[in-house]
């Protein structure tokens, strides 16, 4: 099994903003994203901390990403 990688929030929303999403809002610390065929997310991005993997693994598939596709965005 590939390991998740360990990344800060604002990696990524930048890999995903590679994917085709777009942040949509900000509240607070929280950045919602959107994709045009309606796969969503919410990104927590607390100045450089990074991801633990539970949180990580949820994005992936609240995108319906694999840890390959990230690989690749990042």
């Amino acid at each position: 099994m590939t390991r998740l990688p360990r990344i800060s929030g604002k990696k990524m929303v930048s890999a995903l903003g590679n994917a085709g999403f777009r942040v949509i809002r900000i509240k607070g610390s929280h950045y919602f994203l959107r994709h045009n065929d309606g796969r969503c997310t919410v990104i927590p991005v607390h100045r450089s901390e990074i991801l633990g993997p539970g949180i990580t693994s949820q994005i992936l598939r609240d995108c319906e990403l694999t840890i390959q596709d990230l690989e690749k965005l990042l």
